[in-house]
């Protein structure tokens, strides 16, 4: 039984993105020539081609309670999605549909930006299609997400309760936790008899995030769990009667108790069982048709056709380069020592951390907001784009927090009622050196996931799947960009910062070694761990949680260096063409005016805009 995959990942999308495609772009300058009559004639078929691009989009939305949320619609508030083979094959043949409608447009009559998102449309589906021969071939539970963890952290973080309605629905998906986990257990199994088991490190996150979730009043005696504060913060918000509420916060107590608590204990029970068939081979080649489904991998989230040597070889010559950079800097700051020492001292030395204690996080938080604002300053320095939506920065939940990685962004909402989200994980101190802070915010805030992100739900002309859609490589690609230029705004004045804007692009740099050092060489969790340490200034923490997400998350990882190494190559191609008509705020509204784009995409895009702007 798979997860629906398709639905699952339009709701990924919408905060993490982890969908990518690969397109061939029309040619820019197809349309130059037209005569007025043809004009008007290819305006009426964009125009149903567009009203068509809608109706897919809120065709799949409406299938997926989860997608809708975080759409901020309620049509379906109370429901969780299918998971079954059943759901998934509704699915395909959706997409089936949708491709034959597609190919009844017209395409020589439409204009350029309605081409383009027919061609992005209709490799998408194609894709779709072809990747269900892979719908087994994941691990629906695991550390980083998975259906145990989503319950709590769609409650908590996306459904909003304005009204009694509102609760009543975050009621319905409470009493509907023990058909949800019975489905993803389904899920599990079916994958077990397949032989796809995640490694053994694995089941212990599981089972402790979910156990987590199950903790603390009401299920047992401790402060209020995090499901159960969640409920009481947002009832008590609203303008209800006293009676309303209390009967709303009695209906979600015996919820809580009789029907999410046996659920995830009878999950665990399962997990726990499951646990003792698993071994500790890491990389998807043991999977069937492992090296084809990872080559395959590696084609969607890159939108390149680089193969994974390629890829690690590549990543092995960035860690040199950058490693030569950090020299810089140690004859800088004048450190005694060779690069490897120095990574000792910038891991060890308690100058680089605030203090272990709720006060030393409050201040990383504090901190973290003032290099936003501060940045958001000067945003007209460097863009003539901007987005509406607002940002806050939050520290991860204590029910995730072991589990999940140490900074991530969540979209804001369409409507502006719940603002984007910096999302820092404090949980571990000195996985969080102040030295890195800068460019964390840059690249999960402003100018990164925020500004790109944001910016693309607000964009008008444009279809809903290209706003709410991902490419990885597109958007961490801009992530990781969006760390590197402010240093040419005069940011990262502290070599200190400078050197940990460094660290973080080094890491990238390793992820292309290791990733493809698990998936195509079998290297062991231990080697690649260790690969981290070697090389990098990061905390071992660090390095064994993103070990364990190239795990789990295949090729995912490749994304953010490629994508950067990209745009700097699209950057300089355009500042030697236009030279002195080159002006870095059109190229930055280029690159973000089309959404998510593939990397081959977004190069016809660029190229489009030289030639028009010579």
């Amino acid at each position: 039984m798979p997860i629906n995959t398709k639905v699952s990942l339009l709701a990924l999308s919408l905060s993490a993105c982890l969908n990518c495609v690969a397109y061939a772009a029309p040619a820019p300058t197809a349309y130059s020539n037209q005569s007025e009559p043809v004009i008007k004639q290819a305006v009426t078929e964009s125009e149903k081609a567009n009203q068509l691009f809608e109706s897919i989009f809120m065709d799949n939305v409406l299938a997926s309670p989860i997608a809708q949320t975080y759409l901020g619609i309620k049509t379906d508030y109370g429901l969780w999605d299918e998971i079954s083979d059943a759901a998934t094959d509704a699915d395909i043949a959706r997409t089936k549909k949708h491709l034959a409608q597609l190919k009844q447009v017209d395409t020589t009559k439409l204009n350029r930006q309605t081409l383009l998102s027919y061609q992005l449309l209709k490799q998408k589906l194609e894709q779709e299609i072809e990747d269900d021969q892979w719908r087994y071939h994941s691990y629906p539970a695991n550390q980083m997400y998975g259906g145990h963890s989503q319950i709590a952290s769609l409650l908590i973080n996306q459904h909003q309760i304005t009204s009694i309605t509102d609760a009543q629905a975050y009621i319905s998906r409470l009493n509907g936790v023990p058909k949800r986990l019975a489905q993803l257990q389904s899920a599990l199994a079916v994958r077990a008899d397949k032989g796809i088991i995640a490694p053994k490190f694995v089941f212990p996150y599981v089972i402790s995030d979910s156990q987590n979730i199950i903790t603390g009043a009401p299920f047992n005696d401790g402060q209020d769990s995090a499901l159960w504060a969640d409920f009481k913060r947002k009832v008590t918000a609203i303008s209800i009667s006293e009676d309303e509420q209390q009967q709303l916060l009695a209906s979600a107590k015996v919820a809580l108790i009789e029907q999410v608590k046996p659920a995830y204990n009878k999950l665990i029970s399962y997990i726990t069982t499951l646990a003792a068939k698993a071994d500790t081979r890491d990389g998807v080649w043991k999977f069937p048709q492992g090296e084809q489904f990872y080559n395959n991998a590696l084609a969607r989230t890159t939108t390149t056709d680089m193969t994974a040597n390629e890829i690690h070889e590549l990543g092995l010559a960035e860690v040199a380069r950058i490693h030569s950079e950090m020299r810089e800097i140690m004859k800088k700051v004048k450190f005694d020592g060779d690069l490897r020492a120095f990574f000792t001292f910038m891991r060890d030395d308690p100058q680089f951390y605030h203090a272990d204690t709720a006060a030393g996080r409050q201040a990383y938080l504090q901190e973290a907001k003032a290099l936003i604002n501060t940045m958001s300053g000067r945003l007209d320095d460097v863009f003539k784009v901007k987005p509406k939506a607002s940002i806050i920065v939050k520290q991860v939940e204590a029910f995730r927090e072991q589990s999940a990685g140490k900074a991530f962004y969540s979209n804001p909402s369409p409507d502006g009622n719940r603002p984007g989200t910096y999302y820092a994980n404090l949980f571990d101190i000195k996985a969080m050196p102040k030295y890195q802070m800068e460019a964390l915010a840059y690249h999960e805030g402003i100018p990164g996931h925020h500004m790109q992100i944001a910016i693309a739900q607000e964009l008008e002309g444009v279809p809903k799947f290209r706003k709410f859609g991902g490419y990885t490589a597109y958007i961490e690609g801009w992530g990781l960009y969006s760390e590197y230029f402010p240093k040419e705004m005069g940011m990262y004045a502290d070599p200190y910062s400078d050197f940990g804007r460094l660290a973080m692009e080094l890491w990238r740099a390793c992820r292309l070694v290791v990733d493809t050092g698990i998936h195509a060489k079998k290297w062991s969790r231990e080697k690649s761990i260790n690969y981290y340490v070697s090389n990098t200034p990061n905390a071992k923490s660090d390095a064994i949680k993103m070990v364990e997400r190239h795990i789990v998350m295949p090729s995912q990882a490749t994304a953010y260096k490629i994508g950067m190494i990209k745009l700097l190559e699209l950057r300089a191609k355009a500042q030697k063409s236009l030279g002195d008509k080159f002006d870095i705020r059109d190229f930055h509204t280029i690159v973000l005016k089309n959404g998510p784009l593939p990397l081959d995409v977004l190069e016809s895009e660029i190229d489009f805009w030289i030639a028009n702007t010579l």
